[in-house]
Protein backbone atom coordinates (compact mmCIF):
# COMPACT_ATOMS: atom_id res chain seq x y z
CA UNK A 1 0.00 0.00 0.00
CA UNK A 2 2.80 2.42 0.86
CA UNK A 3 4.42 1.75 -2.51
CA UNK A 4 1.14 2.64 -4.27
CA UNK A 5 0.75 5.82 -2.22
CA UNK A 6 4.34 6.91 -2.92
CA UNK A 7 3.81 6.23 -6.59
CA UNK A 8 0.57 8.24 -6.62
CA UNK A 9 2.24 11.19 -4.88
CA UNK A 10 5.18 11.02 -7.26
CA UNK A 11 2.84 10.96 -10.26
CA UNK A 12 0.89 13.93 -8.88
CA UNK A 13 4.00 16.07 -8.50
CA UNK A 14 5.23 14.98 -11.92
CA UNK A 15 1.98 16.03 -13.60
CA UNK A 16 1.35 19.15 -11.54
CA UNK A 17 4.89 20.52 -11.25
CA UNK A 18 7.46 18.89 -13.49
CA UNK A 19 5.74 18.93 -16.89
CA UNK A 20 3.55 22.02 -16.42
CA UNK A 21 3.82 24.99 -18.74
CA UNK A 22 5.50 27.61 -16.54
CA UNK A 23 3.87 30.53 -18.37
CA UNK A 24 0.35 29.74 -17.17
CA UNK A 25 0.80 28.48 -13.61
CA UNK A 26 -0.04 31.74 -11.83
CA UNK A 27 -3.36 32.15 -13.66
CA UNK A 28 -6.54 31.70 -11.64
CA UNK A 29 -7.48 28.01 -11.02
CA UNK A 30 -4.49 26.65 -12.96
CA UNK A 31 -1.72 26.06 -10.39
CA UNK A 32 -3.53 23.15 -8.69
CA UNK A 33 -6.32 20.85 -9.94
CA UNK A 34 -8.16 20.86 -6.59
CA UNK A 35 -10.08 24.17 -6.89
CA UNK A 36 -11.30 23.19 -10.34
CA UNK A 37 -12.32 19.73 -9.14
CA UNK A 38 -14.15 21.35 -6.23
CA UNK A 39 -16.09 23.56 -8.68
CA UNK A 40 -16.99 20.56 -10.84
CA UNK A 41 -18.11 18.59 -7.78
CA UNK A 42 -20.25 21.55 -6.72
CA UNK A 43 -21.71 21.64 -10.25
CA UNK A 44 -22.70 17.96 -10.07
CA UNK A 45 -24.26 18.36 -6.63
CA UNK A 46 -26.22 21.42 -7.76
CA UNK A 47 -27.66 20.02 -11.00
CA UNK A 48 -28.21 16.43 -9.84
CA UNK A 49 -29.26 16.86 -6.21
CA UNK A 50 -29.68 20.31 -4.65
CA UNK A 51 -31.49 22.26 -7.38
CA UNK A 52 -33.84 19.39 -8.39
CA UNK A 53 -34.82 19.03 -4.73
CA UNK A 54 -35.32 22.80 -4.48
CA UNK A 55 -37.50 22.89 -7.62
CA UNK A 56 -39.53 19.81 -6.76
CA UNK A 57 -42.58 21.69 -5.45
CA UNK A 58 -41.96 25.01 -7.18
CA UNK A 59 -43.11 26.28 -10.60
CA UNK A 60 -40.54 26.65 -13.36
CA UNK A 61 -38.75 29.98 -13.57
CA UNK A 62 -39.23 32.23 -16.61
CA UNK A 63 -35.63 32.98 -17.59
CA UNK A 64 -36.15 34.18 -21.15
CA UNK A 65 -34.64 37.63 -20.60
CA UNK A 66 -31.67 36.29 -18.66
CA UNK A 67 -31.07 33.57 -21.22
CA UNK A 68 -31.24 36.03 -24.11
CA UNK A 69 -28.43 38.06 -22.55
CA UNK A 70 -26.54 34.88 -21.70
CA UNK A 71 -26.81 33.45 -25.22
CA UNK A 72 -25.77 36.72 -26.84
CA UNK A 73 -22.78 36.99 -24.49
CA UNK A 74 -21.78 33.41 -25.30
CA UNK A 75 -21.91 34.16 -29.02
CA UNK A 76 -19.63 37.17 -28.60
CA UNK A 77 -17.17 35.19 -26.47
CA UNK A 78 -17.09 32.22 -28.85
CA UNK A 79 -16.54 34.22 -32.01
CA UNK A 80 -13.85 36.33 -30.35
CA UNK A 81 -11.91 33.25 -29.21
CA UNK A 82 -12.26 31.63 -32.65
CA UNK A 83 -11.10 34.86 -34.35
CA UNK A 84 -8.04 35.22 -32.11
CA UNK A 85 -7.20 31.53 -32.50
CA UNK A 86 -7.29 31.82 -36.28
CA UNK A 87 -5.41 35.12 -36.59
CA UNK A 88 -2.75 34.31 -33.99
CA UNK A 89 -2.25 30.70 -35.03
CA UNK A 90 -4.23 28.59 -37.44
CA UNK A 91 -4.42 31.13 -40.28
CA UNK A 92 -1.00 32.52 -39.49
CA UNK A 93 1.84 30.04 -38.96
CA UNK A 94 0.21 26.90 -37.56
CA UNK A 95 0.49 23.64 -39.51
CA UNK A 96 -2.59 21.44 -39.89
CA UNK A 97 -0.63 18.17 -39.94
CA UNK A 98 1.75 18.80 -37.04
CA UNK A 99 1.97 21.94 -34.94
CA UNK A 100 4.40 21.96 -32.05
CA UNK A 101 4.03 24.01 -28.90
CA UNK A 102 4.11 27.68 -29.83
CA UNK A 103 7.01 29.73 -28.45
CA UNK A 104 6.81 32.58 -30.95
CA UNK A 105 6.12 36.27 -30.31
CA UNK A 106 2.35 35.72 -30.07
CA UNK A 107 2.57 32.58 -27.93
CA UNK A 108 1.69 34.17 -24.59
CA UNK A 109 -1.21 36.14 -26.10
CA UNK A 110 -2.47 32.93 -27.71
CA UNK A 111 -2.22 31.07 -24.39
CA UNK A 112 -4.08 33.80 -22.52
CA UNK A 113 -6.70 34.89 -25.05
CA UNK A 114 -7.44 31.60 -26.79
CA UNK A 115 -6.63 28.79 -24.34
CA UNK A 116 -7.40 30.44 -21.01
CA UNK A 117 -10.31 32.36 -22.51
CA UNK A 118 -11.75 29.08 -23.75
CA UNK A 119 -11.36 27.55 -20.28
CA UNK A 120 -13.31 30.45 -18.77
CA UNK A 121 -16.02 30.00 -21.41
CA UNK A 122 -16.34 26.31 -20.50
CA UNK A 123 -16.84 27.27 -16.87
CA UNK A 124 -19.60 29.69 -17.91
CA UNK A 125 -21.14 26.91 -20.04
CA UNK A 126 -22.02 25.10 -16.82
CA UNK A 127 -24.86 27.60 -16.42
CA UNK A 128 -26.65 25.78 -19.27
CA UNK A 129 -27.50 22.90 -16.95
CA UNK A 130 -28.51 25.19 -14.10
CA UNK A 131 -30.93 27.00 -16.42
CA UNK A 132 -32.42 23.65 -17.49
CA UNK A 133 -33.09 22.66 -13.88
CA UNK A 134 -34.54 26.05 -12.90
CA UNK A 135 -36.85 25.86 -15.93
CA UNK A 136 -37.73 22.26 -14.98
CA UNK A 137 -36.43 20.92 -18.29
CA UNK A 138 -35.22 17.80 -16.53
CA UNK A 139 -35.38 15.73 -19.71
CA UNK A 140 -32.47 17.78 -21.07
CA UNK A 141 -30.19 17.06 -18.10
CA UNK A 142 -28.97 13.82 -19.65
CA UNK A 143 -25.76 11.89 -19.12
CA UNK A 144 -24.51 13.23 -22.47
CA UNK A 145 -25.19 16.83 -21.46
CA UNK A 146 -23.64 16.63 -17.99
CA UNK A 147 -20.65 14.53 -19.07
CA UNK A 148 -19.93 16.82 -22.00
CA UNK A 149 -19.97 19.99 -19.89
CA UNK A 150 -17.95 18.42 -17.08
CA UNK A 151 -15.44 16.91 -19.47
CA UNK A 152 -14.89 20.08 -21.50
CA UNK A 153 -13.95 22.01 -18.36
CA UNK A 154 -11.41 19.29 -17.51
CA UNK A 155 -10.01 19.17 -21.05
CA UNK A 156 -9.69 22.96 -21.36
CA UNK A 157 -7.98 23.13 -17.95
CA UNK A 158 -5.49 20.53 -19.12
CA UNK A 159 -4.75 22.49 -22.28
CA UNK A 160 -3.95 25.63 -20.26
CA UNK A 161 -1.95 23.64 -17.69
CA UNK A 162 0.25 21.65 -20.06
CA UNK A 163 -0.11 22.63 -23.74
CA UNK A 164 -1.44 26.21 -24.12
CA UNK A 165 -0.82 26.32 -27.86
CA UNK A 166 -0.07 23.92 -30.66
CA UNK A 167 -1.79 21.02 -32.34
CA UNK A 168 -4.62 20.14 -29.95
CA UNK A 169 -5.89 23.73 -29.83
CA UNK A 170 -7.75 23.04 -33.06
CA UNK A 171 -10.39 21.74 -30.63
CA UNK A 172 -10.80 25.28 -29.29
CA UNK A 173 -11.34 26.84 -32.70
CA UNK A 174 -13.80 24.25 -34.01
CA UNK A 175 -15.73 24.02 -30.76
CA UNK A 176 -15.99 27.81 -30.45
CA UNK A 177 -17.40 28.09 -33.98
CA UNK A 178 -19.89 25.28 -33.30
CA UNK A 179 -20.98 26.93 -30.04
CA UNK A 180 -21.38 30.27 -31.79
CA UNK A 181 -23.91 28.63 -34.11
CA UNK A 182 -25.54 26.72 -31.26
CA UNK A 183 -25.99 29.76 -29.00
CA UNK A 184 -27.27 31.73 -31.98
CA UNK A 185 -29.97 29.10 -32.38
CA UNK A 186 -30.77 29.27 -28.66
CA UNK A 187 -30.97 33.06 -28.85
CA UNK A 188 -33.43 33.00 -31.74
CA UNK A 189 -35.67 30.41 -30.10
CA UNK A 190 -35.73 32.38 -26.83
CA UNK A 191 -36.62 35.67 -28.55
CA UNK A 192 -38.95 34.62 -31.36
CA UNK A 193 -41.89 32.83 -29.76
CA UNK A 194 -44.03 32.95 -32.91
CA UNK A 195 -41.61 30.97 -35.07
CA UNK A 196 -40.22 28.71 -32.38
CA UNK A 197 -41.53 25.52 -33.98
CA UNK A 198 -40.07 26.48 -37.35
CA UNK A 199 -36.72 27.31 -35.76
CA UNK A 200 -36.65 23.98 -33.93
CA UNK A 201 -36.32 22.23 -37.27
CA UNK A 202 -32.74 23.54 -37.27
CA UNK A 203 -31.94 21.68 -34.04
CA UNK A 204 -31.29 18.55 -36.09
CA UNK A 205 -28.63 20.40 -38.10
CA UNK A 206 -26.95 21.65 -34.93
CA UNK A 207 -26.45 18.05 -33.85
CA UNK A 208 -25.10 17.18 -37.30
CA UNK A 209 -22.55 19.99 -37.00
CA UNK A 210 -21.49 18.70 -33.57
CA UNK A 211 -21.00 15.18 -34.90
CA UNK A 212 -18.97 16.50 -37.84
CA UNK A 213 -16.84 18.50 -35.39
CA UNK A 214 -15.86 15.42 -33.37
CA UNK A 215 -15.10 13.46 -36.53
CA UNK A 216 -12.81 16.24 -37.80
CA UNK A 217 -11.00 16.48 -34.47
CA UNK A 218 -10.47 12.72 -34.37
CA UNK A 219 -8.88 12.77 -37.83
CA UNK A 220 -6.82 15.86 -36.99
CA UNK A 221 -5.33 14.39 -33.79
CA UNK A 222 -4.75 11.02 -35.44
CA UNK A 223 -2.89 12.67 -38.33
CA UNK A 224 -0.40 14.15 -35.87
CA UNK A 225 0.43 10.70 -34.52
CA UNK A 226 1.13 9.43 -38.04
CA UNK A 227 3.63 12.18 -38.74
CA UNK A 228 7.15 11.27 -37.76
CA UNK A 229 9.14 13.54 -35.46
CA UNK A 230 6.24 15.84 -34.66
CA UNK A 231 7.30 18.55 -32.20
CA UNK A 232 4.04 18.32 -30.27
CA UNK A 233 3.95 15.83 -27.36
CA UNK A 234 1.88 12.74 -28.15
CA UNK A 235 0.24 12.03 -24.71
CA UNK A 236 -2.44 14.76 -25.14
CA UNK A 237 -3.46 13.19 -28.45
CA UNK A 238 -3.69 9.75 -26.85
CA UNK A 239 -6.08 11.25 -24.30
CA UNK A 240 -8.16 13.32 -26.73
CA UNK A 241 -8.52 10.59 -29.37
CA UNK A 242 -10.64 8.23 -27.22
CA UNK A 243 -12.44 11.24 -25.71
CA UNK A 244 -13.42 12.52 -29.17
CA UNK A 245 -14.41 9.04 -30.29
CA UNK A 246 -16.57 8.56 -27.19
CA UNK A 247 -18.28 11.92 -27.78
CA UNK A 248 -18.79 10.99 -31.43
CA UNK A 249 -20.55 7.81 -30.34
CA UNK A 250 -22.69 9.60 -27.74
CA UNK A 251 -23.82 12.35 -30.11
CA UNK A 252 -24.45 9.85 -32.91
CA UNK A 253 -26.57 7.75 -30.55
CA UNK A 254 -28.48 10.87 -29.49
CA UNK A 255 -29.02 11.81 -33.15
CA UNK A 256 -30.29 8.31 -33.99
CA UNK A 257 -32.68 8.16 -31.03
CA UNK A 258 -33.98 11.70 -31.60
CA UNK A 259 -34.45 11.80 -35.35
CA UNK A 260 -34.66 8.21 -36.59
CA UNK A 261 -35.89 5.92 -33.84
CA UNK A 262 -38.52 8.37 -32.57
CA UNK A 263 -39.72 8.97 -36.12
CA UNK A 264 -40.20 5.26 -36.71
CA UNK A 265 -42.12 4.90 -33.45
Amino acid sequence: MSVILRGAVKLYYYLNDEIRDTRTQDWFLIRSPWPGLALLTLYLLMVLRWLPDYMKNRPAYDLRSIMAVYNASQMIGCIYIAYKGLTLGWLNHYSLLCQGLDNGPNALEYAWTVCYGYFVMKLIDLLDTIFFVLRKKHNQVTFLHVYHHWGMVAVSWGIVKWVPGGHVTSLIILNSIVHFVMYGYYLMTSLDGTNRQALRRWKKHITQIQIFQFAMLFVHHFAMLLKRECAFPSPPAYILLPQNFFMLLLFSDFYYRSYFKSKKQ
